[in-house]
């Protein structure tokens, strides 16, 4: 349960970091800059430490799939990003292998 608390907190720090990722400007900018190398750092080592008691598999496809899908939804409503048909149903199709894989319980292989 513990490993699954960290990985939803490292996937929220990365989140937060490719936010200021985009509001760094290419890292011309200083505070966000700074924000994405704590956020980043944060986030690893919450991952590293999730990965002690979660599957690699399922640990990076969680982090990585609502990783992925939140900075999407945030692109939309903070940077004013478009999001297509072909988008919406990307984002679908992400929750639902996460979820799948949760269910499961393990990563075939």
């Amino acid at each position: 349960m513990r490993g699954m608390v960290y990985l939803l907190i490292a996937t929220i720090g990365e989140v937060v970091g490719t936010t200021a990722l985009k509001a760094s400007n290419g890292f011309s900018n200083l505070f966000p800059s700074i924000i994405v190398i704590i956020s980043y750092s944060f986030s690893f080592y919450l991952l590293a430490q999730s990965l002690k008691t979660i599957p690699l598999g399922i640990g990076y496809a969680v982090w990585s799939g609502i990783g992925t899908a939140m900075t999407i939804l945030i692109g939309v409503l903070v940077w004013k990003e478009s999001l297509s048909l072909a988008g919406v149903l990307g984002v679908l199709l992400i929750f639902s292998g996460v979820l799948i894989l949760n269910l499961k319980g393990t990563v075939a292989g």
